[in-house]
């Protein structure tokens, strides 16, 4: 069964949020519920700052202010340290400025190392809490998320049984 992160664990992860890149891939990962994946394959034309608009895994949404002041501070620190390079990619390395390729699996991952909040499980919270907060509609998780039918469906049934098992507890007195 899915269940929600612990609010210190999710603490504890942005506690180690050290640098503009690792605060930037937290944001993804907890606001977005972006996979690694998605964001080392994010290019720079997938920002619209003007717009408050990010592309993420091909779905267009809403660009929060925690995630806009993280990528300010990361386009801040990418354009100091590497003013001249023509990597597209939105994440870059000192190895990857030279080139055109995306960031390594490692080097996204190695943030949240040993943390009980890896990525996986802030994406997966992520997606729990929107439907704990908006309801368990597989329709909407689907659309905002731009996950598959199964999936939402699953994240759907996690989130009814939370809520269901809410409203069963009785309250302390």
């Amino acid at each position: 069964m899915i269940l929600p992160l612990a609010s210190g664990d999710i603490d504890h992860a942005v506690a180690t949020a050290t640098t503009p890149a690792i605060y930037l891939i937290l944001a993804l990962a907890a606001v977005h519920a972006a996979r690694p994946k998605m964001i080392r394959d994010l290019q720079l034309d997938d920002i619209d700052l003007g717009n408050h608009r990010i592309t993420i895994g091909g779905h267009s949404r809403p660009l929060d202010e925690l995630t806009h002041q993280a990528l300010l501070a990361w386009l801040d620190y990418r354009r100091s340290r590497w003013p001249n390079t023509a990597n597209p990619h939105l994440l870059l390395t000192q190895h990857t400025a030279m080139e055109n390729s995306t960031v390594g699996k490692l080097w996204v991952t190695n943030a949240v190392r040993g943390l009980t909040a890896t990525l996986e499980r802030l994406r997966i919270d992520r997606q729990l809490e929107e439907a704990l907060t908006r309801g368990p509609d597989p329709l909407y998780l689907a659309a905002v998320f731009g996950i598959d039918d199964k999936t939402a469906i699953r994240y759907a049934n996690a989130a009814r049984h939370l809520l269901q098992a809410a409203a069963e507890t009785p309250e302390p007195p």
